[in-house]
């Protein structure tokens, strides 16, 4: 008979060197009497994951147990099927966008998003953060407009409605905002053709993400960062390369406190494209930042 104890020390110590840096996390209430579940949700909560993602990994392990017919406490759990993830295509996804999206720049409005697409960055996100309805359609339009002639795609943080009739390439996501779209939003979004990137804070973030089918999934934050407040710890490229594997069959792209001398680390993880911020907002020379940046991830 499988022992619940011996099998979490297990995984404990077969996998501690890649999720160090985190403490223990309270063991949550298990939903679930399976023993390798149970190994599983107590090892992942040792391992420093947040309940509803010690929940997500451990109800994988156990649904690659049932389909394998072992355990595997050295082979952490990355097939989308483990997790409930949805092949692509599918019928209700969103529109495709490139598997790299090389270089993802995060800016604060039209100019920046114009200056940047000219310097050849190959995505461009315009993150405008206003109360004024007047305000976010100009710069919203400004933004479309800036990114023409040149190659860049843009999408634009939350204004989904500005930006269909802007016609944006896409749109981007938080969590909160998903949540908040009813199901005539989401089919309004499908409609228009608008591509879907959705921000993801861990494993059940992820698989929320994944039912709506969006375009690429957004992963971080990988490093401190003080652009925004965060509800949960940065991941690190442990976490993050384990990400990575899981939506393999998605754009992926990671985001948080990312600067030069991190991206040879967050590139080794297998993700196709970083999101900046202040590594090109904050440099004296934007333009020749944006360069390098795009030379050292083969644009």
């Amino acid at each position: 008979m499988l022992d619940t104890a011996t099998l979490a020390q297990d995984i404990i110590a077969h996998h501690a060197a890649t999720f160090a840096g985190f403490g223990p996390e309270p063991v949550p209430a298990p939903t679930r009497d399976d023993p390798v579940y149970l190994a599983a949700l107590h090892a992942c909560s040792a391992l420093g994951f947040i309940a509803h993602d010690a929940e997500c990994v451990a109800k994988a392990w156990q649904a690659r147990a049932q389909r394998t017919g072992s355990a595997q406490p050295g082979l952490w759990p990355d097939a989308p099927e483990d997790f409930g993830l949805q092949p692509l295509p599918r019928a209700q996804a969103f529109a495709t966008c490139p598997q790299h999206l090389g270089l993802y720049a995060v800016l604060p409005d039209a100019e920046w998003v114009g200056r940047m697409a000219r310097a050849g960055v190959p995505t461009v996100q315009l993150r405008f953060k206003s109360t004024d309805a007047a305000a976010i359609d100009r710069e919203v339009r400004a933004a479309v407009q800036a990114v023409q002639g040149t190659n860049a795609l843009l999408f634009i943080n939350d204004h989904w409605q500005v930006a269909i009739a802007a016609g944006a390439y896409g749109i981007h996501l938080g969590q909160e905002d998903l949540d908040a779209l009813s199901p005539a939003d989401l089919h309004t979004l499908r409609a228009s053709g608008l591509r879907l990137g959705v921000s993801t804070h861990g494993y059940a973030e992820m698989v929320r993400a994944d039912a709506v089918g969006p375009s690429y999934i957004a992963m971080g934050a990988v490093f401190p960062t003080t652009l925004k407040k965060m509800a949960t710890a940065p991941q690190g490229v442990g976490r993050l390369g384990g990400y990575a594997r899981l939506l393999r069959h998605y754009p992926q792209v990671a985001i948080g406190g990312i600067g030069a001398e991190q991206f040879d680390d967050v590139l080794a993880t297998g993700v196709g494209s970083i999101a900046v911020v202040r590594a090109l907002v904050n440099a004296e020379d934007p333009e020749a930042a944006a360069a390098q940046l795009m030379e050292r991830m083969g644009r």
